[in-house]
This record gives C-alpha cells, structure tokens and sequence, in this order.
C-alpha cells in the first residue's frame, strides 16, 4: 500500500514538472494555425500530429530549463507559490531535470527533421531559433524572463511562430490572413507570462529579476493585462465586421468571462496563494479562445 502511494506521489511530481497549465499555450496555436490552413487546402494529418507533439515537448522542455536554472539562481525556495520548486520541495535532482529537458529537445528535434524532410529544411532555423529561445527564456548568462521582454518573446514565439508553421506545414506559404488571425494568439500567450509575473512580482524583485511587472508596478501590469484581452476579442470581432472573418468565428465570446474573472481576482487580491485562480483563468482563456476560433473557422469553411 506504501509503495502504491509513493508511486502515486511520483507521478504527480513528474507531471507537476511539466507545468501543465502552460502546455494549452503549445496546443492551442497548433490547432488554430491548421484549422486556418484548411480554408486553402486539405490538411496533411502527420505533420499536424508531428507538429503537435514537438510543440508540447519543446514546452516541457522549457518549463524544466526555467525548473533548473530558477534553482541554480536561488529564486525557487520551499515557501514559493506555484507549481514550480519540484527541486527544493520534492529533492528532485537538478541535473536530472537538465537532463530530461535536453531529452525532449532531442526527441523534437527528431520530429522536426520529419516535419522538414516532408516541407522545406528552412524551418530547421526557425525551429532551432525558437528552441534556442526557450533555453536562454531562464538559461544562459542574461535570462530572457528576467528582463521586460519575457511577455513578447513568449508571445511571438509559442502564440504567433507556431500558429504560422503550422499554417506553413500544411500550405507552404504564409498569407497576411494567417499572420492577421496570429496575433490575438501572439498577446494571450504574452498574457500568460504577463500573469505569472503578476503573482510573483514580489519574489522576483527580491531575486533581482526585471520583469515588465516590476518595470510598471502591479497596478498598470494588471491593466495591461486587461487591455491584452480586450485587444484579442477586439480585433476578432473587428476582422468578422471587415469581412475577413465569419461570424462562426464569434464564438471566441464564449469565453470571455475567463478573462473578467482573471482580471478581477488579480485587483482584488494580492497574496500569491490568492491570485492562483487568475493565473489559471488566464491559461484558460488562451486556450478557449484558440479552440473556439479554430472551430468558428472550421464551421465557417464547412458551411
């Protein structure tokens, strides 16, 4: 019975490592980059799948590259909020974590010799720039996340990049409508980091970070944060008015009152513990919106 318990435990570690409330932020775009090339063409389901797949491991990578080097810098103690700390809190080993991280880039990188042998090996440097930008997101001697441009980087690579090789996978071009329809994706995976950044502005000042929270202060973070949603919803709606658009992609609405609830737990509280369910409001609503518009998109093509 111990043993079953503590094999439990294990597991919940292994996955509470993989920090799976950012993996929606690899699906999402995925899945919205392909439905958008379906109103060109047929869609190649291998690569979708492929593409799938690395994205999800490129992201887990990250998130142990950011486990590892949070530690090594001293910012991830047994008092931390969130579902970081598995080295401190479960004595993980760090060069165990190191390692597997680097496991997955291979195992992506792999995949992406596939994705290019069957389009063009011209995405071997965009996807080795994007992986090279998750490692120096918290590697390296200038950590990306420590500094204010965490939120754009973040958003370019893991919201707009993958929305448009997965566009490119599928058509082998890259239209002015895919890198329209990009953008909302590009600001809510920029809202994802924007928020954890939020909950951990007093920790990260204590540990010398600059993050675009600490630049502003929490206050206007939060209204940033707010105008990144109305920004998103807005320009959807905005692209359905100039006809760009069905009004199939409308259903992106449904999920408007993640945002809302994120927002306001954000002004009511402030103790990390507190703000948890903003952070988890905001992860949702990214991926809401992208499967809500990639599906708006898919009915609109289809009818």
């Amino acid at each position: 019975m111990q043993q079953t318990i503590k094999a439990d435990k294990d597991w919940r570690i292994w996955w509470q490592l993989t920090r799976p409330h950012t993996l929606t932020a690899a699906f999402a775009p995925v899945f919205l980059g392909t439905m958008i090339a379906l109103t060109y063409g047929s869609l190649h389901f291998p690569l979708f799948f492929a593409m799938l797949i690395a994205s999800i491991l490129i992201q887990m990578a990250t998130n142990m590259f950011n486990e590892y080097y949070d530690f090594k810098r001293g910012l991830d103690t047994e008092e931390s909020i969130g579902i970081g700390g598995t080295i401190v809190r479960h004595g993980v080993k760090p060069k165990v974590i190191l390692n597997l991280a680097l496991l997955l880039y291979s195992i992506s990188v792999l995949i992406g010799i596939y994705i290019c042998m069957e389009t063009s090996w011209m995405l071997a440097l965009v996807g080795g720039v994007s992986m090279m930008i998750g490692y120096f997101y918290t590697g390296g001697p200038y950590p990306i996340a420590y500094t204010p441009f965490g939120e754009l980087f973040s958003g370019v690579v893991m919201g707009m990049l993958l929305i448009l090789i997965a566009f490119y996978i599928q058509t082998g071009t890259v239209t002015t409508h895919a890198i329209l329809l990009s953008i909302p994706s590009m600001i809510l995976v920029a809202a994802i980091m924007l928020a954890n950044n939020i909950r951990d502005v007093e920790e990260d000042t204590i540990g010398g970070r600059k993050t675009l929270t600490i630049l502003v202060g929490r206050t206007h973070a939060i209204t940033i944060l707010t105008l990144f949603f109305v920004i998103s919803y807005g320009w959807i709606i905005a692209l359905v008015l100039f006809g760009q658009l069905t009004p199939w992609a409308l259903l992106i609405l449904l999920s408007v009152k993640k945002p809302i609830q994120a927002v306001s737990t954000f002004r009511k509280h402030v103790l990390p513990l507190q703000v948890a369910p903003a952070m988890k409001n905001t992860a949702i609503t990214n991926t809401l919106f992208g499967l809500l518009l990639g599906i708006g998109i898919l009915i609109g093509h289809l009818f």
